[in-house]
């Protein structure tokens, strides 16, 4: 039986690449997407970096926000693996954080662009050949802030808010053809760029949550990957915190 092949929209960040590692762990073919503003050399260099580290992850140039960028993202895939996609790991976003107030429409626009309507144009071009297939997983990443809110981030969690309303619409959609469909929403998780923040600020940040610390990026990729199995086919239109307790409900 040929490997099923994953792709990682941001796959090449902290908590990308944590989810592409865990991945490839479960025997899938794992293929980054990534955007980096086009720097390709980026790219080249963090597959160097997975490789020497005994992962051998392909990585496939996307802009998740353009629907041509994105169509051309996933025949790359095809023409790199050789097959359909079979999990679809909705992980690129960005943040452009102010009050409302203040906020400009760009800075509501570009978020709601690169973190809702990216999951619209990927799902869009693996959906059907999952159906035909009879198998997929769609894990998409939300986060605690579309739970709870965030002082300074309206568009934010506006946009990771419904990325679960997504999920819990096509998951009803495609259940009976062997596709599911999933949200993991991620509490304060220390990647690399967290990693940076004064530690002080970080205590302050841990002191608020019941485990008292923060997640770290392979917990993510472990749920990802529990969710991607095969055996996971009961699971759907279900959304997994994962925040250390901080935020209950």
């Amino acid at each position: 039986m040929s490997q099923k092949v994953a792709m990682v929209t941001g796959g090449t960040g902290g908590l990308g690449t944590a989810i592409c590692r865990k991945l490839a762990d479960a025997g899938f073919k794992v293929v980054a997407g990534y955007n980096s503003g086009g720097n390709h050399e980026k790219a080249k260099a963090w597959q160097a970096e997975q490789k020497a580290d005994g992962y051998d992850i392909e990585v496939a140039y996307g802009d998740v926000t353009d629907a041509e960028s994105c169509a051309q993202c996933i025949a790359t895939v095809k023409e790199l693996t050789g097959s359909d996609v079979s999990v679809l790991v909705n992980n690129a976003g960005i943040t452009r954080d102010g009050t409302f107030k203040k906020m400009s429409w760009d800075q509501w626009d570009e978020v709601l662009t690169a973190n809702l309507d990216s999951m619209f144009h990927m799902t869009r071009l693996v959906i059907n050949p999952m159906l035909e297939q009879g198998f997929g997983r769609i894990i998409n990443i939300s986060s605690i802030n579309a739970q709870k809110g965030q002082f300074g981030q309206c568009n934010y969690s506006a946009a990771k808010a419904g990325i679960h309303g997504f999920t819990k619409a096509l998951a009803q959609e495609v259940a009976s053809k062997g596709v599911t469909v999933n949200t993991v929403s991620p509490g304060y998780i220390m990647t690399a760029m967290v990693a940076k923040i004064d530690q002080a600020v970080l205590d302050k940040i841990a002191s608020n949550i019941p485990v008292g610390r923060l997640g770290t990026p392979e917990e993510i990729g472990r749920t990802v990957a529990f969710l991607a199995d095969e055996e996971s086919g009961y699971i759907t239109g279900a959304d997994f915190s994962i925040n250390g307790g901080q935020h209950m409900y």
